[in-house]
């Protein structure tokens, strides 16, 4: 199986995940550094649509500008984000990890074990 990560490499859970997709038996892993190679739109649309989240649903508020940038408001619009997500990648909470078997953001990384 195929497993792909969104992978920042300074984040704990996102390391932690890393290391479970590599140690289970069969799963041939792509590792994206999503700050290095940013997410494009069309593809973070796909992946927030197969784990059934909400663009507010994987926004990363901890550590990120947006609340300065006022993405944490209740009427801010899904397009809104997505763009300023697309824009900056930082704003998308990690990792997220896609098979044949789902997406997931893997907070906290056991989670992950869902789709393997």
């Amino acid at each position: 199986m195929k497993a792909t990560i969104w992978h920042n490499p300074r984040c704990g859970t996102s390391r932690k995940t890393l290391t479970i997709l590599e140690e289970a038996d069969d799963i041939e892993v792509e590792v994206i550094e999503y700050l290095k190679k940013p997410y494009s739109r069309d593809k973070l649309e796909q992946l927030l649509r197969d784990s059934n989240m909400s663009a507010k649903d994987a926004l990363r508020v901890r550590g990120s500008k947006a609340e300065e940038l006022g993405l944490t408001a209740n009427d801010v619009s899904e397009d809104s984000i997505l763009s300023a997500m697309t824009a900056d990648s930082m704003l998308v909470n990690r990792p997220i990890v896609e098979t044949d078997k789902g997406v997931r953001l893997c907070r906290p990384q056991d989670i992950v074990y869902e789709i393997l």
